[in-house]
């Protein structure tokens, strides 16, 4: 056998590991007709990003499902790639050269995209080190990027096919725009945050009024905004403005534009003075007003967010809070100014910079997205498609039923162009999948093309198919589509899930995966959500540097509640990196008892000569419920069971039980080591094949080391996956066992709570009222006996059993252990100590009752102290249980 070291060092192993995994392809995925194939396309994390904890978590649960689907034999294929994330890499860009004194302009179009395409490829380098870190098994020679040529042929395929279809169209309309990014924003990119903010006063005349000071109060929050007012909107039911009637005609302060007063119900008479300004080009309400009444419509904004020349000329050039500061001033050098009160409301926000957005009028291009929302919405109803956790059909029917037409134009420079041209001569609009260089209409070279870019979904929501070739009809593609499994947050379920729905529906003609996974959000202990800003997040390689990969992926996975959001803490990663030391120390003491390959025998051999003594039968019976728990809470996505199950056979079982019992046989040596080291090796090697997909690096070295006639295989990787066998499955022998495992745990414990030395000898007899702890005993009296020497055991039939005078003892369901303590122990000595015990628990209990009881505690205290003064009152009531259970057991 190879040499295996004293100390688990994961950095010592990881590097190499990943590397030989690359190099021999193990990761590279053939199209095999006589194999199901098993598909699943990362989302894309951005380009210029760095992975988060989030991107942590979904890319190990991916990895474990991959993994454990290739070990199940399937051609299970993982698809790797980025995005070029438009917004966010041009703000990256743009913030270096601003850094340098310089702006996008000072370079112009192809040399600024050209500059973009180098801080890619800087940051694309930095996300794949850290997916191999994690030891994602993705099939590189496969990767994708969203601006590859080939998915940029399949937006261009998408945009003009739905062009012609009448699903894309363009037209002047109110969008969300924000100033920093410089571009639009979907309706979906839009963060609503509740800010302070103030309702400011304001009087706007009555033109030709019988009384020349007779006005309409409004109450605006944003004052700058009504240089672009074109009407006064009024509920034709406000009894205020009865007397008004539609021909009213008010003047627009410092503008002194006329404005029409128009009678509607969408009015709220009960907010502000229940009279609105209408500005149509920079509110959603007021835009949808103006259709309805034929307002003009007046942009007062750049597209960097200061005034233009549609107002006064004092207020051209002003940021928008200057022009806020210069509005007020100016009403109130006129004496309309009333002014304000202090309110909180919600406001717009960019997605990606977080400044506040701007409704803004202009051109754009948008989706009808209505007849693609009725087939996604179809696929989900009739069972094509489940999403786990079911709860969250609710949200994607909501979404998609009461959808609006997608703007996907971005006034950027870095994505994918607009493929559409316009003549100068006739104007006329050429769409085409190639570049065109003269006008379809009237031929004409006198042509240029649209300026702006698609939004960066309107590529990603290709990913499904575009990664696997089409618009071409490639054998991957009819091969490995429709793919398996989507694993992703849900707090994109709209952005990106549905919208792939949409697209695998209408240009697949299918579905685009058959199962959705949403995972939680990963949020500091505290419930936060984990910023740079607020300086609460975990890097993830940082982890992984300090506990090692496995630690990492088994933590996350270990806490990761179907649909739940993770509160994490790194001190949770200690768990992880405990429990690989357990693997691998275990791992070691049994190589170490290998003194011959020879001697290890087939586990069948031993059980076709029913040769195996009933703790073997337990260890493999159990290996056997843990092998068909695992898979079932694998294929139902619950990555938290299913390692709970691998966690609790291998330390409790296996380690703390089996490997402790089996020392006792090796001690022995001849054919009682021979056939506990076969068991030892059989167990381990098949608990390393269920534990690869959650832990590859250390089950991997395991792998390596183990005797040749376990596996022809190289690597574990591509080894099979443990099946379930009924056979070895032995219900009485594990409920046996439990009994066992009862009593062993009692006497022990009696020990530590007398405070009585291990190597003192007891005298235990085990009484038994029923047949099943009579058989447990029987079973395992020699195991007993072993774990609790030099204690002497007696097993008696309970009508031949008297207490003792100065015994203690324990009840069982079926049966009793009864300890004789007289001479080992001050029996009332002890009582009374218990006693004293008894009463200072109550008296804690009683003061943490009292303090949650206490109503005005609740409500002022902090939910963490509540919490600490719960966790309080379980621990003393856990504490006083067992006390009193001890008490009265003498």
């Amino acid at each position: 056998m190879k040499e295996f070291g004293k100390v688990f060092n994961p950095k010592e192993i990881e590097h190499d590991i990943y590397a030989n995994w690359i190099e021999k392809g193990y990761f590279h995925t053939k199209v095999d007709k006589n194999k199901k194939p098993y598909t699943i396309v990362i989302p894309p994390p951005n380009v210029t990003g760095v992975l988060h904890m989030g991107h942590g978590l979904n890319n190990t649960l991916q990895d474990i499902l991959i993994r454990y689907h290739r070990m199940k034999g399937y051609s299970a294929l993982w698809v790797p790639g980025t995005d070029h994330a438009g917004i966010a890499t041009q703000n990256v860009v743009e913030r270096r050269l601003k850094s340098e004194g310089k702006n996008k302009h000072d370079f112009g179009r192809d040399k600024f995209i050209e500059l973009t395409w180098k801080v890619k490829e800087e940051h694309h380098k930095t996300i794949t080190e850290q997916l191999k870190r994690i030891g994602s098994s993705v099939d590189w020679q496969r990767e994708r990027f969203t601006l590859d040529e080939g998915l940029s042929d399949a937006v261009k395929e998408v945009f003009v096919n739905l062009y012609k279809e009448g699903l894309i169209y363009r037209g002047k309309y109110l969008i969300n725009y924000c100033p920093s990014c410089g571009t639009a924003l979907a309706n979906d990119e839009v963060d609503h945050k509740e800010i302070d903010g103030a309702l400011y006063h304001v009087k706007y005349k009555i033109k030709d009024s019988k009384n020349n000071n007779e006005y309409i109060e409004i109450a605006t929050t944003r004052p700058e905004t009504m240089l672009g007012d074109t009407a006064i909107a009024v509920n034709p039911n406000d009894e205020r403005y009865k007397h008004l009637s539609n021909d009213t005609i008010i003047i627009l302060p410092v503008v002194n534009r006329e404005l029409r007063l128009i009678k509607d119900e969408y009015v709220d008479m009960e907010f502000g003075t229940g009279a609105l300004k209408i500005t149509p080009a920079h509110d959603m309400n007021d835009f949808v007003l103006a259709q309805k009444y034929n307002l003009p419509i007046i942009n007062i904004l750049t597209e960097d967010g200061s005034i233009n020349d549609n107002a006064p000329n004092d207020y051209i050039g002003l940021t928008r809070e200057d022009a806020r500061k210069k509005i007020i001033e100016d009403l109130e050098s006129l004496g309309l100014y009333i002014g304000k009160n202090d309110i909180k409301h919600q406001v717009g926000h960019c997605y990606r910079c977080h400044n506040a957005i701007e409704p803004y009028y202009s051109d754009q291009w948008f989706v009808k997205m209505k007849p693609l929302a009725e087939k996604a919405l179809s696929v989900i109803a009739d069972g094509s498609i489940n999403i786990y956790p079911e709860r969250w059909i609710n949200t994607y029917n909501h979404w998609l039923t009461d959808i609006r037409d997608w703007c996907i134009s971005r006034q950027l420079w870095w994505g994918h162009r607009i493929p559409v041209w316009y003549c100068d001569d006739c104007s006329h609009m050429t769409v085409s999948k190639t570049t065109a260089t003269e006008c379809e209409k009237c031929k004409s070279k006198n042509i240029r093309q649209d300026e702006d870019v698609l939004d960066t979904w309107f590529s990603s929501w290709l990913w499904p198919f575009s990664t696997l070739g089409w618009p071409k009809n490639t054998e991957d593609l009819e091969y490995f589509y429709p793919t398996s499994t989507l694993v992703s947050a849900y707090d994109i379920i709209f952005f990106w899930i549905a919208r792939m729905v949409m697209a695998g529906t209408h240009f697949m003609k299918n579905i685009p995966f058959k199962n959705i996974y949403l995972h939680g959000l990963v949020r500091d202990k505290l419930g936060k959500k984990m910023s740079k800003s607020l300086g609460n997040g975990i890097d993830p390689i940082e982890i992984i540097e300090e506990y090692g990969a496995d630690a990492f992926r088994f933590t996350l996975s270990f806490i990761t509640s179907l649909g739940q959001d993770i509160l994490l803490d790194r001190e949770l990663f200690k768990m992880g990196a405990k429990f690989a030391n357990k693997i691998y120390n275990s791992s070691r003491f049994i190589f170490s008892n290998i003194d011959d390959e020879n001697n290890i025998k087939d586990i069948n051999e031993y059980i076709k000569n029913n040769s195996l003594t009933a703790k073997d039968k337990w260890i493999i019976s159990r290996l056997e419920s843990t092998i068909k728990n695992v898979s079932t809470e694998i294929d139902e996505f619950r990555f938290d069971e299913a390692s709970q199950s691998i966690y609790k056979f291998y330390w409790n079982d296996y380690c703390d039980w089996y490997i402790e019992l089996s020392k006792f046989d090796l001690r022995l040596g001849g054919e009682a080591k021979h056939r506990t080291i076969s068991v030892l090796l059989y167990v381990l090697e098949k608990s390393i094949l269920i534990l690869h997909p959650f832990m590859p690096f250390i089950t991997e070295h395991i792998f390596t080391h183990l005797p040749k006639k376990y596996s022809d295989k190289e690597t574990i990787t591509i080894s099979e996956y443990p099946i379930y066998n009924e056979a070895n499955f032995n219900l009485n022998i594990e409920k046996y066992f439990d009994i066992a495992i009862n009593i062993i745990s009692s006497i022990r414990n009696i020990k530590v709570n007398f405070n009585i030395a291990h190597s003192v000898s007891l005298d235990i007899k085990l009484v038994y009222t029923n047949d099943l702890f009579k058989e447990a005993l029987s079973t395992f009296e020699s195991d007993i006996n072993n774990m609790i020497a030099p204690s002497v055991v007696s097993i008696i039939e309970s009508s031949k059993f008297t207490r003792e005078k100065n015994s203690f003892v324990k009840i069982f369901e079926g049966g009793q252990i009864a300890l004789c303590l007289a001479g080992i122990i001050d029996i009332e000595s002890e009582k009374n100590r218990l006693k004293k015990d008894i009463e200072q628990y109550e008296k804690e209990l009683s003061i943490v009752r009292k303090k949650l009881g206490n109503e005005n505690f609740i409500s002022k205290a902090k939910q963490s102290a509540i919490d600490t003064e719960k966790r309080k009152e379980t621990e003393f009531e856990d504490k006083l249980k067992h006390t009193m259970d001890v008490f009265n057991a003498l």
